[in-house]
């Protein structure tokens, strides 16, 4: 593991390399069987699912945002619950569908008028849409449900996948990420096992580019002592690699979700992920680290990121069923969606 620890070594042979195995067998739609009314979920819902279908996000004044939406939409269809399905779609094909292109715009406010200022979109939410209506069409025999995903992924595939310095990349939107010289990216916006989905459906479009330009990029992401990937990325024409300007150039709130969503990928063979998992591997990991300076929160990652810690070492027994009281939104989306995960690594083990 090119001079790796024998520690990190050792969590990567008994517990990594585990959940690579059973990974590499998975079907891309696997569904695990969650009994229906479980705490989790029940409670994920009592929370964060508003009556009409809105998922808050209660760490921002309770907007919401096409990634909550496209979250609760997957969730649902693995909790087998279509009610909650169709609440949630419902509510945003009405409020964020935007009318010129199969996409959604990204944030709803509340308290704003209009509520959507910004039409632009997210692609990792448009992305969790677009394969949570495709499982949704599996599960539960709905025509419109394959139909509206069909529309979104092409809308993904026509103008949100770029050659970029010799990268099938990921835009993280349709505007103001790409530029004449570089292309600003994020690497938790490849949703791999959606992507792995896509490519086992369609195989003659470029998905497989794009999961094989995320594993590389992924694997060249290692900056300052602790050799970790920053949220946010640039990558300029030529294929440097280097933090991206206008944001802090921090492993934390965001690439959070990218030893997430690589693991349960079956990308967890890279070095970058055991530089991940060797940095977690302490009695209360920073919530960030700033890859240049060193400096860290001085606060703890939250349960649905140690939920991912857990994922990532190999060790699914450490996730938590059910969201602590004191779990906002975000890290009790993470939580469940790491339960799923880990169900389905165990379904394909079995």
């Amino acid at each position: 593991m090119n001079g790796k620890s024998v520690k990190a070594a050792v969590i990567y042979l008994l517990g990594g390399l585990l959940v690579l195995l059973g990974l590499a067998s998975m079907p891309a739609s696997a569904n695990a069987n969650f009994a229906a009314g479980d705490p989790g979920w029940e409670a994920y819902k009592k929370r964060f699912l508003l009556p009409e279908g809105r998922i808050v996000d209660t760490a921002n004044n309770n907007i919401s945002h096409t990634e909550g939406q496209g979250w609760g939409m997957f969730l649902a269809v693995q909790f087998n619950d279509r009610k909650a399905f169709d609440r949630i779609w419902q509510w945003t094909e009405a409020h964020l569908a935007r009318q010129d292109i199969a996409l959604y715009a990204w944030r709803y406010d509340p308290n704003a008028q209009p509520p959507v200022a910004d039409n632009n979109n997210a692609t990792d939410g448009d992305l969790f849409a677009a394969w949570s209506l495709q499982l949704a069409a599996d599960r539960w025999g709905d025509e419109r449900y394959a139909q509206r995903s069909e529309a979104i992924r092409g809308a993904i595939r026509d103008h949100l996948i770029a050659d970029v310095g010799g990268y099938q990349v990921l835009l993280p939107g349709l505007d103001g990420f790409r530029h004449k010289t570089f292309t600003d990216i994020n690497l938790s916006y490849w949703v791999i096992p959606a992507l792995r989905d896509f490519a086992a459906r369609h195989p003659d479009e470029p998905w497989l580019a794009v999961i094989d330009s995320g594993r590389q990029l992924l694997e060249r992401a290692q900056f300052g002592s602790s050799q970790l990937p920053a949220d946010w990325l640039r990558l300029q024409t030529s294929g440097e690699l280097r933090p991206a300007e206008g944001w802090p150039p921090r492993f934390g709130f965001e690439n959070i979700r990218t030893p997430l969503y690589f693991t349960w990928g079956g990308l967890r063979d890279i070095d970058t992920l055991e530089d991940i998992a060797r940095f977690w591997d302490q009695p209360a990991p920073p919530a960030w680290v700033d890859v240049e300076s060193g400096d860290t929160a001085d606060y703890p990652i939250s349960q649905g990121g140690k939920a991912i810690s857990a994922l990532l070492s190999g060790r699914p027994w450490a996730i938590d069923i059910t969201p602590a009281a004191g779990e906002n939104y975000y890290s009790a989306t993470l939580l469940l969606l790491t339960r799923v995960a880990a169900a389905q690594i165990s379904l394909s083990a079995g």
